[in-house]
């Protein structure tokens, strides 16, 4: 094989693997697009519907053994963002999300998956509160392909060590972003 006819076969595998990779959608949610009120906070000024978006994902890659899934706001105006979602232990044989997944007091989170404090102070999804009048805000959705079946964590433990603990065992992620604006 020549040298030109490796680089084609390479760059056409490279765009095939691309094309089928890991990826995470929503039925709730566009990338680049604003969030419906539905995934805004209650509290702080923010009268939404703290509904954690529907998510799913697909193209696993092989090894996985468990989730996780993380929604920060790179934006909030706080010097280091805002956590507004953290979950883990997702069960590797996972590949949804329901709408309102986020919501500790319900039963519509897959057994197994753990959810980890916000920066609300609360555990579970905490929704979109930018401040009013502020630019829009990038609300970044992170699932994550593990090495592991349980990250083991504390959960007194930091969101910095959750995510230390989610990159040390990452196999792969696919991420969606979509911006809120009060």
């Amino acid at each position: 094989m020549t040298f030109a006819k490796s680089i084609t076969a390479l760059t056409t595998f490279a765009l095939i693997s691309t094309a089928q990779g890991f990826e995470l959608t929503s039925q709730d949610i566009e990338p680049g697009k604003m969030m419906p009120k539905a995934q805004e906070y209650i509290g702080f000024g923010c009268e939404g519907g703290n509904l954690s978006p529907q998510l799913a994902w697909r193209a696993i890659p092989a090894g996985t053994k468990s989730f996780a899934l993380t929604v920060f706001d790179p934006d909030a105006p706080t010097g280091s963002g805002w956590w507004h979602w953290i979950a883990y232990d997702i069960p590797a044989n996972v590949r949804e999300l329901p709408r309102n997944a986020g919501d500790t007091d319900t039963d519509i989170a897959p057994e197994g998956m753990l959810q980890h404090r916000n920066d609300y102070g609360a555990t579970g999804f905490g929704g979109a509160c930018p401040p009013v009048g502020d630019k829009a805000h990038r609300y970044q959705f992170k699932i994550f392909a593990l090495d592991v079946e349980s990250l083991e964590i504390d959960p007194q433990s930091s969101a910095a060590l959750v995510g230390y603990m989610i990159h040390a065992h990452k196999i792969d992620e696919a991420s969606l972003e979509a911006k809120y604006k009060r």
